[in-house]
This record gives C-alpha cells, sequence and structure tokens, in this order.
C-alpha cells in the first residue's frame, strides 16, 4: 500500500463520485440494469436528517479510488447491532494495492468501535476473486442462509395485503 493512501467520511458532495463508483461495481457485476439510483436519491439517503447508510471514501493521493457503503443491521441473537456492507469497490487501475483490505480493515475496527457483534456482507457465487480475497480475510459463508428479497410488484403486492384487524 502506498504511504499516501487514505480513508475518509464520505461528505454530500462526495455523491457524484459515490453514484460514479455504484455504476462501475454494476457494470463489474453485470448488474448496470439495475441501478436506479441517482444523486437525488443518494443525497437524501445518505445525507438527510434520517442517514439509511454511511459512506467512506478512498483516496491515493488526491485520486479516488474506491468506496465503501455499509448500514447499521442488528442481530436478536447476538443482542447487538451489526455492520453489513452492501458495497466495497476499489477501481481496477488501483486493485492489488491492498486498499480493498484497508477498507475492511477500518470497518472492522468501526464495528468494534461501535460495539457491534457481526460484520457482513453478500458476494456473488461467481465473483471467485471477491471470494478468495474474502476468504483471505477469515471471512466464513453462511451456507446454509439464503438472501430473500422483494421488490417492485412483489414489494407493492405484500404492502397491500390487509393485516387481521384492518
Amino acid at each position: 500500500m502506498r504511504s499516501n493512501f487514505s480513508i475518509r467520511e464520505a461528505t454530500e458532495a462526495d455523491v457524484p463520485l459515490i453514484l460514479h463508483f455504484v455504476r462501475e461495481l454494476a457494470a463489474y457485476e453485470k448488474l448496470s440494469h439495475e441501478v436506479a439510483a441517482t444523486e437525488d436519491l443518494l443525497r437524501q439517503n445518505l445525507f438527510s436528517g434520517r442517514r439509511s447508510a454511511e459512506a467512506l471514501m478512498a483516496y491515493e493521493g488526491l485520486d479516488p479510488v474506491g468506496f465503501a457503503l455499509f448500514f447499521h443491521s442488528f442481530s436478536t441473537f447476538v443482542g447487538k447491532p451489526g455492520i453489513y456492507l452492501e458495497d466495497l469497490y476499489i477501481s481496477p487501475k488501483y486493485r492489488g494495492r491492498g486498499y480493498g483490505k484497508a477498507l475492511m480493515v477500518h470497518l472492522a475496527r468501526l464495528a468494534k468501535a461501535r460495539d457491534c457483534g457481526r460484520f457482513e456482507w453478500s458476494v456473488l457465487d461467481w465473483n471467485a476473486p471477491s471470494l478468495d480475497f474474502y476468504r483471505s480475510l477469515g471471512a466464513v459463508a453462511m451456507s446454509e442462509w439464503t438472501v430473500q428479497r422483494l421488490t417492485g410488484e412483489a414489494l407493492d403486492a405484500l404492502a397491500a395485503c390487509g393485516l387481521p384487524n384492518e
């Protein structure tokens, strides 16, 4: 890692850069068609009164090299909050320099400082470089768990269901 590498909390001025990195990540994951985020949505959800998530920005000197976006979860089993890493991205030009690991270390330290019981994330099953990287950090796949998701019409339909007392 280069001596001029740094990590800092994102500010509202970083919103265009965050969206740029999100789009780069989506292209890498072959999911560009799913990106609905806009600068306004990111600004509202990352920097309004009720922040939904936080972001860290990684720099080599003055050059932005990547970001991590995360939010707090909660484990009823552990009885503590956790950190859920939504996205970790390093631009291809800067990979292999230890910057991804530095972001992970920063987040692990943040989790410890915030008395979190877990630090979790998801990774696509075909992404061998990321899987190898996470295993090298000591991460363990939760093979007995599967992610479930409602979006779009399915989410709308469930939200419209009547409750017993309605």
